[in-house]
């Protein structure tokens, strides 16, 4: 008996912090490094469109140079595609903050957005297939003609 109450006092001495400030500070720290990795993605998504501005306005010039108004579909395609990346990025950024939004007001606001961008994804891959449709149908047919 005497061993359990030296020990009691030794563990009372240690002066440990209560299991509600620990989860507290738990909980802290996760909901941080969850705001930076939701911060690092969207920069990551915030580059992407960024580049893809960079290479679509630069194949634009290079395109009106040229005189080759014909090569705007491909200029288009090329930013789709950079916008679409990015909005899958965006996409998990919005998915990372219902994870730590702390009211279903902030939820809603977040699942908004979410639906929203992926809406505009859906619509923007669609456009991006179509328009690939109608470049092959083209060079079909500029091919045949060229043969004949």
């Amino acid at each position: 008996m005497k061993a359990f109450s030296t020990a009691f006092v030794q563990a009372e001495n240690l002066r440990l912090p209560a299991p509600s400030t620990a989860f507290a500070r738990t909980e802290d720290a996760v909901v941080a490094a969850v705001q930076w990795l939701k911060l690092g993605v969207e920069l990551v998504g915030a580059t992407i469109i960024a580049l893809g501005i960079i290479t679509a306005g630069a194949l634009l010039v290079k395109a009106l140079l040229n005189r080759r108004t014909a090569d705007f579909t491909a200029i288009r395609l090329t930013l789709a595609r950079y916008l679409a990346l990015a909005l899958e990025f965006q996409l998990g950024a919005d998915i990372l903050s219902t994870a730590i939004a702390p009211s279903w007001e902030q939820i809603g606001k977040l699942g908004a957005i979410a639906i929203i961008r992926t809406a505009l994804n859906f619509f923007l891959s669609k456009e991006m297939q179509e328009e690939r449709r109608q470049s092959g149908d083209e060079e079909e047919v500029v091919g045949r003609g060229a043969k004949e």
